[in-house]
């Protein structure tokens, strides 16, 4: 299934939004690749180029060629019909079909928070970014700070989320495993290493030719359910990703900033138009977004939390043990730190899910509730 989903990436002349529409149409990009000509023209609407393209098979080679490439340069491939796919970006209509992943695939499922701004970030901008977000590490466990790695505004989430242990995800407008400005390589590298993802949704192949911002900035605004702005002139490309942001139906929030200081004036209208909401804190965020961080505070140290554990097997105690602490844990993990079988590892998860300690996520892996 990965070979035909790549498949159709390479298609010549087939671009995202046709791609998305034959998909949800069709099912599934096996049956659009073996389609005969006259469905794919017909029935389907498709340029007799575009068909002809398909008939050929060179897609397949070309999403051969890819594959080992990924290989090589340890890139995941994930495909919008996998579970490890964002949510939030499969809902918007003009998605990427694929997304190329350097690093821990699992952080694109956590609980996202969007960050930009200008490249020309002030002092005060950069201290309540760092703010804003250890405040937000502190409150919810799995959240994931999402930018572009660029200079100013991106690049300071990035360092606040590093340095305060909350995942972070940088979505590049280059070819992995490149990482583009250059000087922000040691970053990225920092960002795989506690756990993040770099993430394109472009192809080996794909010609670099300084274009493809607006496109990155979409994936920023769709992938979380909500953007923050933290400082804009203007206008700016944070400004077309908060009107990105907006066209998804997405939490637009803003910094607001003194009327005099050019890098508020984007913010303050984003405010003043009614596109963005006015946030100060991390709270702010908290309850425009309606994250529930009830569980999250209540259930760790409790008196009750105690007892229950206490009356625990000893095989449950020590999956809950290998758990804590941790983002989430695979299988294989799981057997590794606890010493047991997989049969005792699997009923044990079973029980603890079903009394709402643990909880299941895509791949097989568990995290601590």
């Amino acid at each position: 299934m990965l070979l035909d989903d790549l498949a159709l990436l390479f298609v010549s002349g087939l671009g995202s939004l046709t791609a998305t529409r034959l998909m949800e149409a069709v099912g599934s990009a096996r049956e659009i690749l073996t389609s005969p000509m006259q469905r794919l023209v017909g029935e389907y609407g498709l340029k007799e180029s575009v068909a002809r393209s398909i008939l050929s098979g060179e897609c397949y080679r070309l999403a051969e060629r890819e594959i080992e490439y990924c290989r090589k340069h340890s890139i995941s491939i994930i495909a919008a019909t996998d579970d490890a796919y964002p949510s939030p970006l499969r809902e918007a209509i003009d998605r990427p079909h694929i997304l190329f992943v350097r690093g821990r695939v699992e952080a694109l499922s956590m609980r996202m928070l969007s960050v930009v701004g200008t490249r020309d970030m002030s002092p005060s901008g950069q201290h309540v970014t760092d703010k804003i977000i250890a405040e937000l590490g502190s409150k919810i466990p799995d959240l994931c700070i999402v930018s572009g790695l660029a200079y100013g505004v991106d690049a300071a989430s990035h360092r606040a989320a590093l340095a305060h242990g909350v995942t972070t995800v940088a979505v590049v407008a280059n070819v992995l495993p490149d990482v583009q400005p250059a000087p922000h390589r040691a970053l990225a590298e920092d960002i795989l290493r506690h756990g993040g993802a770099i993430v394109s949704e472009l192809h080996s192949q794909t010609k670099q030719n300084g274009h493809h911002f607006v496109a990155r900035n979409r994936i920023i605004a769709s992938m979380s359910m909500g953007t923050l702005v933290v400082e804009s002139p203007a206008s700016g490309g944070s400004l077309v990703t908060a009107d990105l942001a907006d066209g998804y139906h997405r939490m637009v929030m803003a910094l607001p900033g003194r009327v005099t200081d050019s890098n508020s004036f984007g913010t303050n209208n984003l405010i003043r138009s009614g596109k963005a909401r006015l946030v100060l804190t991390a709270e702010d965020i908290i309850e425009d977004m309606d994250w529930d961080i009830a569980t999250d505070t209540t259930t760790k140290g409790g008196d009750d939390d105690g007892d229950i554990v206490a009356e625990l097997t000893t095989e449950q105690q020590r999956c809950l043990k290998a758990l804590e602490g941790a983002v989430s844990m695979d299988m294989s993990q799981l057997l590794s730190a606890t010493g047991l079988t997989i049969g005792e590892l699997t009923m044990s998860l079973i029980e603890l899910e079903m009394q709402g300690l643990v909880r299941p996520l895509p791949g097989q892996r568990y995290e601590r509730v």
